[in-house]
């Protein structure tokens, strides 16, 4: 059953719980949904039916939550906020949190700016590119790579999309009704990663989790590396988009929250 709350600059949050235990937070990628990166791929149940309970929510501009259309209301730390109004609606102290892609980023700034709320983090679909960019040509890291596919999102003629990463986000984006505006608005965002010396600075444990033809984010160990606490695992044969559901996928996050 679908939950909301406000977050602190009034924005209507949707979020669901499931399950008992050892609550897990899913932060889902950009252009997706909660159901879309979590439930359809069958991570309610792989969770649940390990013991955990899962708290997963829409990301401001996603799913069901709102859906703002100026790029200044899709900072991490208001996306990150919202995570923590999830949390705190849900009453969690604390949990394991895990992020695939955007929300790996969104992951990321909660565990640097909100540590005490963060048992375990999992980041999927954010590799080696987030500290390095010439691991991969296409991460949407760099910001002239995040303003192609902004561009793109808002085209009026698919046909003149000519990058093949502009073109699958579009394609992706355009799935059951979404609103491309308001994603383009998110991906125009201003964001400001965090450098390997301060993510080194984290001592909670860390999972990364890549397929091994992700060509957006490079592979997982060197940004699995950088934390003091951090290990690597990487998906066979799968890329961007086929990771999130991979059975290896599922089982490396079990044995890790374990």
């Amino acid at each position: 059953m679908t939950r909301f709350v406000t977050a602190t600059d009034g924005m209507r949050i949707a979020y669901e719980t499931v399950g008992e235990g050892p609550p897990v937070l899913l932060i889902h990628g950009f252009a997706a949904s909660r159901v879309q990166n979590w439930r359809a791929p069958g991570w309610y149940d792989t969770l649940t039916e390990a013991g955990y309970r899962v708290v997963a929510m829409d990301c401001r501009g996603h799913g069901e939550s709102g859906k703002p259309h100026d790029p200044a209301a899709y900072g991490h730390d208001a996306m990150a906020g919202d995570a923590m109004a999830v949390m705190d609606a849900a009453e969690l102290a604390q949990a394991h949190v895990m992020g695939y892609s955007m929300g790996g980023f969104i992951a990321m700034h909660l565990l640097m700016h909100h540590a005490e709320r963060v048992l375990k983090l999992v980041i999927g679909g954010v590799g080696g590119a987030y500290v390095d960019r010439s691991l991969s040509g296409d991460s949407p890291a760099d910001p002239a790579r995040r303003e192609m596919i902004a561009a793109g999102l808002l085209e009026s003629d698919k046909s003149r999309i000519v990058n093949p990463t502009a073109k699958a986000f579009r394609e992706f984006a355009e799935q059951d009704g979404k609103d491309l505006v308001a994603l383009a608005a998110c991906m125009r965002a201003d964001r400001k990663p965090f450098t390997a010396p301060e993510l080194s600075r984290s001592t909670r444990p860390v999972l990364v989790v890549c397929g091994e033809a992700d060509n957006l984010t490079g592979p997982p160990g060197p940004l699995a590396a950088v934390f003091a606490d951090g290990r690597a695992v990487t998906v066979p044969k799968r890329d961007h988009m086929t990771t999130v559901g991979d059975k290896v996928y599922k089982q490396a996050v079990l044995d890790f929250l374990r």
